[in-house]
């Protein structure tokens, strides 16, 4: 006979808790292979299509394409014949269904062959974060959680001593966020389940026993509620949301500063030129002016650092993932190029039509977007010449390029049109000051000048 076993949307990752639903790969009733991917959703760091770890028939799916899901929602059921069951724990009551106890229960059993996880990170084993509890008797250990948890809702645990600073015994990611969105410290609760886990029933009693009313006193009078703004509203969610919450952080937090200069750009564009003429793959203007901030960074390593701001450290890095801003149909994203001082100009020009290429169609994984330690942002391609970028957080600086256009340029003593481009590069006034920010970005210029310069140090 079948069974019908639920997958729910995997741990995505990265600390993200929610992805959006943006196209569903198969219908109720299709017959779906292990691993095969069964919809594709959006997080706020990617697009990706999410494997289902089961083997059948589809028989329910959960949500509507455009809706939010948190992680541990249900996506679909699958009928699998002959198909493991769950451990011997006893099957919840039904207006208990989906809390308490024996649902954690479950949770803990069926996530060891689950393999909720994303494509590229192996379907075969969870992560070793969820492998809290030891179940060679799950039939002895489950049955007393119910127990358990009615004793602690029955009666408020004691005060219990300061809890170590380590992992908390949480399996189910639902109750992780039940406990985060009502302020709850993990590490306060006493867990009732097998070897201190700590269940959905013991978030709700810790929260009952803190949230006890005090005894009534005058309410103020209530503030009448601002009237809601008119016009269209558009969720900040996904791609944009992150986009969204990682500029309000970098502006929050990063005490940054601009500079810029305009640089003549005609010795740049020739040497590209030469290139291209000898034969051989084409070579972009971008990954030029990537080799250029390689160099620069690798003589002022300030702007290739980080701020640990728990620790009250600057964190210089030992390599070069070098990011640059994509536009996309879904916003502004950042892929990274992944050791880039160790790349040619021809292996970065590849490296940057296929993440751009990627970012087109929505195919980058999480893989891609993150790592960054500098990036470069060629906003020229909006043909605009100046801009004051914000700094991609957790970096310390950006170096933007506005367009390369012929402009009147005193060469040699001469007036002549030249092919001129403005620099400017944005850094965070914490790693450095601004002779430094100024030495890189004029190092920057006189490279673009003259790219002979270059020379010196290949």
């Amino acid at each position: 006979m079948a069974q019908v076993l639920e997958f729910k949307l995997p741990d995505l990752g990265e600390g993200l808790t929610e992805a959006e639903i943006v196209r569903w790969l198969v219908d109720v009733g299709d017959v779906v292979a292990i691993d095969q991917p069964v919809v594709e959703v959006e997080t706020a760091k990617a697009m990706v299509e999410v494997p289902c770890p089961y083997g059948g028939v589809v028989t329910a799916r959960f949500g509507e394409e455009g809706t939010e899901l948190p992680v541990g929602a249900p996506l679909l059921t699958v009928a699998v014949d002959g198909a493991p069951k769950p451990a011997a724990a006893p099957a919840p009551a039904p207006a208990a269904q989906g809390t308490g106890a024996a649902a954690d229960a479950a949770d803990a059993v069926s996530s060891e062959y689950s393999g909720n996880v994303l494509v590229g990170y192996g379907t075969t084993k969870p992560a070793a974060r969820r492998r809290r509890v030891r179940r060679e008797n799950p039939a002895a250990a489950t049955p007393a959680a119910p127990a358990a948890a009615a004793a602690a809702a029955a009666v408020p645990a004691p005060a219990a001593p300061a809890a170590p600073r380590g992992p908390v015994a949480v399996i189910s990611p639902l109750v992780r966020k039940l406990a985060r969105d009502r302020g709850l410290d993990l590490r306060e609760v006493r867990g009732s389940g097998p070897e201190g886990l700590i269940l959905r029933a013991d978030v709700e009693t810790a929260l009952t026993v803190r949230e006890r009313p005090a005894p009534a006193v005058a309410a103020p009078a209530p503030v009448p509620a601002a009237p809601a703004v008119a016009g269209e509203r558009i969720p900040l969610r996904g791609v944009r949301g992150a986009v969204a919450d990682k500029l309000s952080r970098s502006r929050t937090e990063i005490p940054d500063a601009t500079c810029w200069v305009d640089a003549d750009a005609t010795g740049l564009m020739t040497a590209r030129a030469g290139m291209n003429a000898a034969g051989g793959p084409k070579i972009s203007v971008l990954a030029l002016l990537a080799r250029i901030c390689v160099h620069a960074l690798g003589r002022f390593p300030e702007l290739n650092s980080t701020v640990d701001t728990a620790a009250r450290e600057i964190v210089r890095l030992p390599s070069v993932h070098l990011g640059f801003a994509a536009q996309t149909e879904r916003g502004l994203v950042v892929p990274v190029v992944k050791d880039a001082g160790g790349r040619t100009a021809e292996s970065l020009s590849a490296e940057f039509a296929r993440l751009t290429e990627a970012a087109r169609q929505g195919a980058l994984t999480p893989a891609d977007l993150t790592g960054g330690t500098f990036t470069l942002n060629n906003y020229g391609v909006f043909g605009v010449d100046g801009s004051t970028p914000i700094i991609n957080h957790p970096e310390a600086a950006m170096l933007g390029v506005g367009r390369i256009v012929p402009k009147p340029w005193v060469h040699e003593g001469e007036l002549a049109i030249r092919q001129v481009v403005q620099l400017s590069l944005t850094f965070d006034h914490r790693v450095c000051d601004g002779g430094t920010a100024g030495g890189f970005l004029r190092y920057v210029a006189d490279c673009v000048e003259n790219p002979a310069v270059l020379l010196r140090t290949l």
